[in-house]
């Protein structure tokens, strides 16, 4: 049996949390979402965008180690810690590498732990148009737990889950209704979610110097007549000097005489303005009356497309 890759389903951003008892809420983690096939005879690995990571995540192929059934998709995400909570920084580390001896010293130094949450078919019989109830059955049935598999739990309140959530410096929750269906590629109130801190793909578009290294960037998206605009600068997060050191190569060739912002950035006077080519995720509290980020820091430099970075990340 082929299985193919699909879209996974999405929740949508609410600011107030639904309750009643057809509504649960999970932990949203700081990672990658990732979706899991084996048809029985092969095990591969497919992120949201479809994009193979077998090679990136080699601990994850033993599915016979935690998953009972003879061929199966589920869906979940997978996260690394930075010694207290999962951050989408160290995730990082391992989905930029490509080099296989790379990708073994990293097994070792960057453990990751997936937590699954949702299983879209299983041996052979697709779920989707079961409810949420009926699938998570089926994955207290085949999935047994350990300290790399974990399934992701249901907790009865929300808000109280968010408070936690706050007090521990994480992302934020996820409320499913347990009536409902799976669609693939789908984005709809079956799922909302509420973060702590937002966060969104924003393009390089300048930079800041200090002696010579990079020490903040410019950042901007495209709007919907696809002008460049401004949202805000960053010069803090996790990155190490390393990083700083290794961006601050990379821009160099890309210096441009001219701003490629449409409106005018703060530190204009200061900035070195770079061809927008280098995107980065970044976490922020909200927007200003400006429309610029309020505390924005980043997370991590990416390589997502250029035409994925607009204000529809917004919605």
């Amino acid at each position: 049996m082929e299985v193919k890759p699909v879209v996974p389903f999405e929740p949508i951003q609410l600011e107030t949390l639904p309750t009643g008892p057809n509504w649960v809420a999970q932990i949203k983690w700081d990672g990658v979402r990732m979706l899991t096939y084996y048809d029985g005879q092969e095990v591969q690995l497919w992120n949201r965008r479809c994009h193979a990571r077998s090679e990136q995540y080699p601990e994850l192929l033993d599915i016979q180690s935690y998953c009972s059934a003879k061929s199966v998709i589920l869906d979940g995400e997978i996260i690394a810690f930075d010694g207290i909570k999962p951050t989408f920084h160290e995730i990082m580390k391992r989905e930029s590498l490509r080099k296989k001896q790379s990708i073994e010293r990293a097994i070792a130094q960057t453990p990751v732990t997936y937590m699954i949450f949702d299983i879209l078919m299983c041996n052979g019989k697709w779920l989707l148009d079961q409810p949420l109830s009926a699938r998570q059955q089926v994955l207290h049935e085949v999935i047994r737990p350990s300290t790399q598999f974990q399934l992701t739990p249901n907790m009865p309140d929300g808000n109280q889950l968010y408070e936690v959530m706050k007090q521990h410096g994480m992302e934020g929750v996820v409320m499913k209704d347990l009536n409902t269906t799976y669609a693939l590629g789908g984005k709809d109130k079956r799922w909302i979610k509420k973060k702590i801190f937002h966060d969104l793909h924003a393009i390089i578009g300048g930079v800041t110097l200090r002696a010579g290294i990079v020490n903040a960037i410019l950042l901007g998206l495209f709007d919907r007549e696809g002008r460049f605009m401004y949202i805000g600068h960053a010069g803090t997060g996790k990155l190490s000097r390393a990083e700083w050191r290794d961006l601050t190569t990379r821009v160099e060739p890309l210096v441009i005489a001219q701003k490629p912002f449409v409106n005018e950035p703060e530190r204009s006077k200061e900035a070195i303005w770079i061809k927008p080519t280098f995107t980065a995720k970044i976490q922020y509290m909200e927007w200003t009356a400006g429309g610029t980020m309020r505390h924005p820091s980043i997370q991590a430099f990416t390589q997502v497309a250029l035409a994925g970075c607009t204000f529809d990340q917004l919605g």
